[in-house]
């Protein structure tokens, strides 16, 4: 799993511990229902009495359903984040240092991107430290645009320029592509 789809990890758990969860406790209503848990009488009541519970409860059930609401709200918050974490680059010399915005270090790229033939628009975001970078690039192709072509294109020709500005021997790129609802020029 890489940085780049950040909320994965957590979905995939969240998805484990509710499925474990719904699993034990069918596997118990079953095992109560046919009486395989001995302890337990399927024709006894669920609650001793009939009286409603004091008043406490009902602020602690409210109180955990907004919890739960905003646990939830967080969670779908995250879910179209993608781009990894941007950080400022520094290259330290002997005459002095040089910073460097990741945004900055991409818009060279991402401008020569979007000339190719088929692309509509071009977005990238450099992520990750300096040590461990890593390139998401999200592409608006055209309807009729060869995918295979402009991501031949931008492997062949945009990341090695791009590796050699940043001078990086590597540089873990996702392509992610979009379909444009505009047409691509015709000919006619």
């Amino acid at each position: 799993m890489t940085d780049l789809n950040r909320p994965a990890r957590l979905n995939r758990t969240l998805l484990v511990l509710t499925g474990l969860v719904l699993l034990a406790g069918g596997v118990f209503a079953v095992g109560t229902h046919f009486g395989r848990i001995p302890p337990l009488d399927p024709g006894a009541t669920l609650v001793p009495g009939t009286a409603t519970p004091p008043g406490w409860v009902w602020y602690a059930v409210a109180g955990g359903a907004v919890v739960v609401g905003l646990l939830v709200l967080r969670w779908l918050i995250a879910q179209p984040v993608r781009k990894p974490k941007s950080h400022t680059w520094r290259f330290g010399q002997d005459t002095g240092q040089t910073t460097l915005a990741a945004s900055t270090a991409v818009d060279p790229f991402t401008a020569e991107v979007a000339t190719y033939p088929g692309v509509h628009a071009a977005h990238a975001t450099l992520g990750g430290t300096q040590d461990a970078p890593v390139l998401a690039v999200v592409l608006s192709a055209e309807q009729d645009g060869d995918l295979a072509a402009i991501r031949e294109r931008i492997t062949s020709e945009g990341l090695p320029r791009l590796r050699q500005a940043l001078d990086l021997d590597e540089l873990p790129t996702t392509i992610e592509f979009r379909f444009s609802a505009k047409a691509g020029s015709r000919i006619q």
